[in-house]
């Protein structure tokens, strides 16, 4: 079975430019729950992994990482809902792949321009 590439699991990354201020309220909770998605090692861990490759990552990620499934399963979750990672049913299991548009907002959120 040939390795999926992220095309192949996960939709095309939105490339526009995000227009949304950096500063403000609004701004700031932006930043705040994507701070807290990130506020846990194992997350950063994970975001990191899947920045590195440019395939979907499935089991693997356990495999990287010295937590059981179900751990890793719910810090997925949390990265899913924040936006900062995408996943897509692939039969019994579930692909991941990094949400370049989030990151690149997340450096304007914190860099405030």
């Amino acid at each position: 079975m040939k390795a999926k590439t992220a095309d192949d699991c996960c939709p095309p990354a939105n490339d526009e430019p995000d227009l949304r201020p950096a500063e403000g309220r609004e701004a700031d909770e932006e930043l705040a729950t994507l701070a807290k998605a990130l506020g846990h090692p194992a997350r950063v861990q994970i975001v990191r992994l899947l920045v590195r490759k440019t395939a979907c990552v499935c089991g693997d990620i356990v495999d990287e990482l010295p937590l059981a499934q179900s751990t890793v399963s719910q810090h997925l979750k949390v990265l899913k809902e924040a936006g900062l990672i995408r996943g897509e049913v692939d039969g019994p299991r579930v692909c991941y792949c990094i949400e370049p548009r989030a990151l690149r907002r997340l450096k304007v959120l914190v860099a405030g321009v």
